[in-house]
This record gives structure tokens, sequence and C-alpha cells, in this order.
């Protein structure tokens, strides 16, 4: 990548190119949405609803009884008399946004929303009850979402009668803040209502990103081997705080293992139980994360995860307990720790998720390397200065990373097989953006 190559302008138009989707040409019509309800009213709900009555819509957030739904009032609430406190919202229209979300605790308080998203505990059979029970309350057309962040968007459009009005619309957290919005496109998901959600999606301030259907959709499933090499460069010698140095001096917003503590390690722990129903003997599985879960560190909100929170969820401090258990784990499984470079903890973490992007860009899951960059700049504090990690792995070179790639695969396990566009580009001479620019991305 040339030295003048600028990332703001790359950004700019790959926003312009993810509003470009295929089999969207302007001639599907557009489905009207003025009222718009969420189901749960917990951080991402109560979060979903300050995003559209943000944005001018008018919006009813139902929980499941009214201490629920009192306490995700609150929060919106809260949220906003912050803003007003730092002179960045006005008190005239702090009342127009509360007045903008209604509450309510019965599902039939949704029977003529336009757009009702689903925004309960990331479990299936939770997630199948409700869209069975919206199937026969929601008023013919209505767009129903989901806002999964992994879990099959097509099983829960086939519990439906009307499987073609329903899309996943993933809200990253705080829902109110980020701004990536990952539109999952379901194998019948209609046209019209495709459309729409990409035009809503730019209404509500959100880069709007169309994904297919698979396990963590992009930013998630590239999430997945980048994680997994942080907990084996652990095993292997490193610290949570080493790693989380290395990347956040590489201009991550923040590094992994301080994001985990943030996010709940249980929340982690629950994707990793389902994965590990299917999972691949030739893969390497590390049990750490499982170890903090099972202590009962949850991370920030119990005091402790990979860090130790003294005083309050933004006082990490190394901890030494954390140290052992690691320590003892690597002993358990006859692994002889030893000094892991900075250079090593970039490049295996990095490489990880360049190789799991080329999979997914692949397998079709997404259009293109711009689309990727998009979800982890804007998603996972990716830095924006670097473009994203494809137009990073470009300026790199996909020679080297692949070269890197087949070393490690040839070191470690499956973790690395590497991926067969990435070897097709590498042995090719080309680059993640010699396939977009095609579509106008590069």
């Amino acid at each position: 990548m040339a030295s003048t190559w600028d990332a703001a302008a790359y950004l700019k138009r790959a926003e312009e190119a993810a509003s470009h989707v295929a089999g969207i040409d302007g001639t599907a019509p557009m489905r009207p949405v003025e009222n718009v309800g969420v189901i749960g009213a917990g951080t991402m709900g109560s979060g979903i609803a300050m995003v559209f009555a943000n944005a001018g819509f008018a919006v009813t957030l139902v929980e499941r009884d009214e201490g629920a739904l009192a306490k995700g009032l609150a929060r919106i609430r809260e949220v906003y008399e912050r803003a007003q406190a730092k002179g960045t919202l006005s008190a005239a229209e702090l009342t127009a946004r509360l007045d903008r979300i209604a509450g309510a605790t019965d599902l039939s308080a949704l029977g003529q929303a336009d757009l009702i998203i689903e925004a309960v505990f990331e479990d299936m059979d939770v997630k199948a009850d409700i869209f069975t029970r919206l199937d026969r309350l929601a008023r013919p057309g209505a767009i129903l979402a989901t806002n999964t962040s992994a879990l099959d968007v097509d099983a829960i459009a086939a519990v439906t009668k009307r499987p073609q009005d329903v899309i996943g619309l993933h809200f990253f957290s705080p829902a109110h803040v980020m701004r990536l919005l990952e539109i999952v496109r379901g194998i019948k998901t209609d046209a019209s209502v495709l459309a729409t959600a990409i035009a809503l999606a730019k209404r509500v301030g959100k880069v709007g990103v169309t994904v297919g259907v698979c396990d963590g959709f992009c930013a998630n499933r590239m999430l997945y081997p980048y994680l997994r090499q942080v907990d084996c460069l652990m095993e292997e010698g490193a610290l949570p705080q080493d790693i989380d140095r290395v990347l956040t001096g590489f201009g991550l917003a923040m590094g992994p293992c301080a994001m985990l503590d943030m996010a709940g390690q249980d929340v982690a722990w629950f994707v990793r139980q389902r994965q590990l129903k299917n999972w691949p003997a030739n893969m390497r599985y590390s049990r750490l994360a499982d170890l903090l879960y099972e202590r009962g560190r949850l991370g920030s909100k119990s005091g402790a995860g990979w860090y130790r929170y003294p005083s309050g969820p933004r006082s990490a401090e190394p901890d030494p307990e954390v140290e052992r258990m690691i320590v003892e784990e690597a002993k358990h499984l006859g692994i002889t720790r030893r000094t892991i470079s900075d250079d090593e903890i970039l490049d295996r973490t990095l490489y990880a998720l360049v190789n799991e992007g080329a999979r997914l860009l692949g397998e079709g899951i997404v259009e293109r390397a711009s689309d990727i960059d998009l979800c982890y700049v804007y998603g996972m504090g990716f830095p924006a200065a670097r473009g994203g990690p494809m137009a990073w792995a470009d300026s790199v070179g996909l020679k080297r990373v692949y070269d890197a790639v087949v070393t490690l695969h040839a070191a470690h396990d499956d973790n690395w097989a590497p991926a067969p566009l990435l070897a097709k580009l590498a042995q090719s001479g080309r680059n993640f953006s010699d396939l977009d620019k095609a579509t106008g991305a590069a």
C-alpha cells in the first residue's frame, strides 16, 4: 500500500460501497417504518430504544414485568441526563426523546409496530418462543428483527409463517454509541426488508454492513480465532497485561482481555459451550477463560476477571491469582512456558483475524474486504488510521501474511488452516483491495 494511502478516504468509500448490496438494485419497494418496538429493556434493548428515539421514531419498549421495565427506562433517563449535564443535549430534546419511548409489559403492545426488534438473552429457545408469538400478533408486513450476535437467523425465521419478513439487526454495545450495525440477510429475507434495513441504518446514524448467516456473522466470527490465540499465547508464556499492552499499542481501542472483562466472561463462556458441542478434534482448545468463569471471575461487573477491579470497572489491575492459574494450567497441559515477544503477540492475534476474514470473503458471508474493515473499525475498535484488518494485511503484504499462517499451521494445529482465498491471493500476487475494485470499494 502506498505511503500516500488515505485511511479516512478509504473508509468513506467503504461506507458508500456497503450501501450497495447484491440483489438490491433500487427497485425493491421500501416498507414504511415509523413505529418501532423493542423487546428487552436490558443494556442492549434500552440502547436500541435510544437509537430510534434519538432519530425521531416512536418506540415501544417491552419487558417481562414492571420492575425490569422501570430499570430499563431509568437507565435511558440516566444516559440522557448525563448528556444534558455535559451540555450535549438540551433539556427540551431530553424531554422529547423520553416522550418518544413508551413502556409496556405485554407483547400485544407491538401489534401495530412497523419494525419489531428482539433484544433478549442469547438463547435460541427464548428467541424462538418470542418469534412464534410475534408471528401471531404482529401486523402483516411488519419487519421482525433479531439482535442476536451469533445465532442462526434462518432458524429463528423458520418458527414463523413469514420468514420473508425476518432479518438480523445486530447492534453493538453500547448501541446508542457504537456506529456499526450488522444487517443479517437470511436465506428467505425479502428484498424489500433488506432494502428498508439498509436505508434505516443511515436514518439512525449507523454504518450498516450486510452479512450472511453463520455463527457470529462477521465481527464476532472473526473474534473467535483471535481470542483463541490470546488464550494459547497465555498458556505458552504471555500474561493478560502483556497482550493488552501490545494490541492497544498497535492502536486498538481496547485489549482483548480488558474487552472480555467489560463484556462479561459469562457471555463469552455461553458462546464457547455452544461451540464445544461440535468442536473439531484437530483444533486446539484452551480452558483458561472457562476456568475464570468457573471461579466466578465474570469480569469488571463481579470485581474480577482477567484483571481485578478493586475500585470499580475502571480500576483494572493485574492479578497474581490469574498468573498462578495460567501457570498451573500450562503445567497441567505439559507446556513449558517461555518468553513471548511483542511481535509474536501481534502476529498471532492479527493474522488469525485476517485469515478468518479471508474465509468469510471466500464463503460469501460478506461481499467485500472493505465491509470487514468497516465492521472492525466501527464495531471492534480497530484503529481507523490503519483502515481495518484487511487493509492492514494488504499493507503488510498478503504473501508475508500467508507464509506466516502456513508456518503457524505446521507448528500448531488447524486453528491455523490457511483460508483458501488467502492462499489464492498470496500465490497470485494479488491483495484484498484487488477483489474490491470491481465494486468500487478500493
